[in-house]
């Protein structure tokens, strides 16, 4: 299945795109299916007709779905949300507060990708495009495969090992004590049971020859700026951005002196975009004379974006992580594009890398190769972060 994510600061016009690129691959005979993860929902606004959790048919070779957050939960989470509401009401806590509390924040979003995976596994559609949540929410989505990780790896399997001992033992005892059981082993299995699919989405989503990301932007600053911070985050968590549309452009010809100065500004951050997302391939969205809502709308959008062109192929391939050895070093290379080296931070943990942009910052599990070894010294060298690890013997012993 081909997967296309699509991305941009809120209100730049990303799910009309995914609508249009929907309608393109449809009519080129892939049976598509476009998917809402935002919470703030405009799918079915843009298409012009009812849609729900389920697939519904929007035309030949196209469908359309609405993801339903309390549905996902409930399917995915039913079992631990009913346990936690036991031991909150059995504290005191009013039922309905505690079975809000009993849905942590943010898992809506979290359940929005076992949704995709779900539909990547079942094999009933050749194209997928995920109209996401806004670059904020769907980079902070990215690093929860890694983190879900660390969490299994340090925390939760060895306290699983041990409740499974001591759970027969202390049960009775716990429940006159507390007024509630201990948890049973689906309660128990349930957070490794999602944490395997978060895992394999992992492995979907860092599948650059099945999973791009399209990048939707505009010609303003602040939405350049956000745009470039996402490319920088989404190469540091492997996950390759192939095209970066520039929506909303006023045409030449429009003459109105009304215009006039957001013509100009235009073209300043139109060369803005063009220098800094080089050399991904860029395509210009000129703004329409009327509101993109409904099909036959959307097929004007289709016709500018893929004239002629087949939109789920991949128009960009890089490599974001390469392990190199270079005289007498191991060396690290990660793309990250539009990041100063003063920008960046890193910390080495055992077996792991911590880097660090901003608030964001992604714990890498080292190659075997490296872990053994310590960072010497980190440069930036044509938007790639290289950096290099002490080495025990030349790189010809190694070889």
């Amino acid at each position: 299945m081909r997967i296309i994510l699509m991305t941009g600061k809120g209100g730049v016009g990303k799910t009309s795109v995914a609508a249009a690129t929907g309608l393109r691959s449809a009519e080129l005979g892939y049976r598509t299916l476009v998917l809402s993860t935002d919470p703030a929902h405009s799918l079915a606004d843009s298409f012009d007709l009812e849609l729900n959790h389920s697939p519904t048919q929007v035309c030949t070779n196209l469908w359309g779905a609405e993801l339903d957050a309390l549905q996902e939960i409930e399917q995915n989470w039913g079992a631990v949300r009913r346990y936690i509401t036991e031991v909150l009401q059995a504290q005191g806590l009013e039922s309905i507060h505690a079975e809000e509390l009993a849905v942590f924040p943010g898992m809506d979003e979290i359940f929005g990708l076992v949704r995709m995976k779900r539909h990547c596994d079942a094999g009933d559609f050749d194209v997928l495009i995920v109209d996401s949540a806004p670059t904020g929410t769907a980079l902070r989505l990215l690093s929860l495969p890694e983190i879900s990780s660390w969490y299994m790896r340090r925390f939760y399997k060895p306290f699983q090992g041990m409740a499974n001992v001591l759970t027969p033992i202390f049960e009775p005892l716990f429940k006159r004590v507390t007024g509630f059981s201990l948890p049973d082993q689906e309660i128990m299995d349930a957070p490794y049971e999602f944490y395997e699919q978060i895992e394999a989405l992992e492995r979907v989503i860092t599948d650059n020859a099945q999973t791009t990301v399209r990048l939707v932007t505009n010609p303003e600053k602040m939405v350049i700026k956000e745009t470039q911070r996402a490319h920088a985050y989404l190469s540091l968590y492997n996950v390759a951005t192939d095209l970066v549309i520039a929506n909303r452009i006023i045409p030449e010809w429009v003459s109105d002196p009304y215009f006039a100065p957001w013509q100009e500004s235009q073209i300043q951050y139109r060369q803005e975009i063009q220098a800094s997302f080089q050399p991904l391939p860029i395509k210009e969205v000129p703004l329409f004379g009327k509101e993109l809502c409904g099909l036959a709308a959307l097929e004007q959008l289709k016709a500018t974006l893929y004239p002629d062109e087949d939109p789920t192929q991949v128009y960009y391939r890089e490599t974001t992580l390469q392990v190199l050895q270079q005289q007498g070093y191991y060396t690290l290379s990660l793309y990250l594009p539009g990041v100063s080296k003063d920008k960046i931070q890193l910390h080495k943990n055992g077996d792991e890398l911590n880097i660090r942009i901003g608030n964001h910052h992604r714990n890498l599990i080292l190659p075997q190769a490296l872990a053994a070894h310590q960072p010497v010294s980190a440069n930036m060298n044509e938007d790639h972060l290289n950096i290099q690890f002490e080495a025990d013997t030349p790189v010809e012993a190694a070889a």
